[in-house]
């Protein structure tokens, strides 16, 4: 499968020699062997989503053909977690384009998803199937809580928010447990750092200060925060943490580092595509490309956070001791 913009080959190839050396170098013994998923669970809000028609809320691929007809490539601009499943040699069945017969991972992730809806996603799963110690669950969730507490202030004080934040994210560490002592192996996401975000530094503007970006970093502290203490005393051959807003942040301040050009303005034209699931590279504005903004819209990132996040993703899963 030949994903465009995959993260940086040579960082990859690195760190696959190093982990070979690492396993050959531990002598007698049963030798280690690397976790290897039958499957893998994607639950969540819409980072995690491919519909059944094969578009994902980011900048989704047109591709044409050798007559110049153009069509949607769900395999171009892959999801994180699209990325961290052909890490292991699985796809799912939104995007299935080589016909793998009976694909076994699912999306189970939703547009919109809060934590509480997440635990219905769980249940869903669970009124049907289980978990095992071969099915890797990936649960990123946390965005739409915290926006919506914010869509509170200054009504709510501040101190009310962060510690709704923080209760968030022990909610979503219930989760967690709840997945891992059912049998899951899980790859658990910090929730996404909203004060980089476009729409966070445009409520600055509007309101003269800083006090937006401000309150929005201790949210997003407080709710990882949450989810840590949560989670502490899960073994780490059951759950490993990813820690996706510090990767964030760090893009953000430092894009040339990731093959980027613009971590401050949005690649999508709202008036072309005013949903986001509209979005496409035929509605990109003046002198963007999939892979030279950080931002889809003014709260999602695109392709290439999306690559950065899955390369990420998958050296996580493969240096936790599952």
């Amino acid at each position: 499968m030949n994903f465009s913009a995959f993260a940086p080959r040579r960082a990859a190839l690195a760190f696959t020699l190093g982990l070979a050396t690492l396993l050959a170098s531990c002598g007698g013994g049963d030798p280690v062997k690397a976790f290897e998923p039958r499957r893998v669970l994607a639950f969540g809000d819409e980072y995690s989503v491919i519909t059944p028609a094969g578009r994902k809320y980011g900048i989704n691929a047109m591709v044409a053909d050798s007559g110049g007809v153009k069509t949607l490539s769900c395999v171009t601009n892959p999801l994180w977690v699209q990325r961290l499943a052909a890490s292991h040699g699985l796809v799912f069945p939104e995007c299935n384009p080589d016909n793998v017969a009976d694909p076994a991972s699912r999306i189970y992730a939703a547009e919109g998803a809060t934590v509480a809806d997440l635990a219905a996603q769980i249940d869903q799963h669970l009124a049907a199937d289980s978990f095992s110690d071969r099915d890797l669950v990936t649960l990123l969730v946390g965005q739409h809580d915290l926006l919506a507490l914010y869509a509170s202030y200054p009504a709510t004080p501040s101190a009310e928010l962060v510690a709704a934040a923080k209760a968030a994210g022990g909610a979503l560490a219930a989760q967690v447990v709840r997945v891992a002592d059912a049998g899951g192996k899980v790859l658990v996401s910090t929730v996404p750092s909203l004060s980089v975000m476009p729409f966070a530094r445009a409520d600055d503007v509007t309101a003269g200060d800083n006090s937006r970006t401000k309150l929005l970093k201790e949210m997003v502290d407080a709710f990882n925060g949450g989810l840590r203490l949560g989670i502490a005393k899960e073994n780490g051959s059951e759950v490993a943490l990813m820690l996706t807003n510090e990767l964030m942040d760090t893009m953000y301040k430092y894009p040339s580092s990731y093959a980027m050009s613009n971590s401050l303005v949005v690649a999508c034209d709202a008036a072309l595509a005013p949903a986001l699931i509209d979005c496409s590279t035929d509605t990109l504005v003046t002198g963007a490309t999939s892979t030279s903004h950080l931002w889809a819209d003014d709260r999602h990132f695109g392709p290439q956070g999306h690559a950065y996040i899955g390369t990420l993703a998958a050296n996580r899963v493969r240096t936790n001791p599952f």
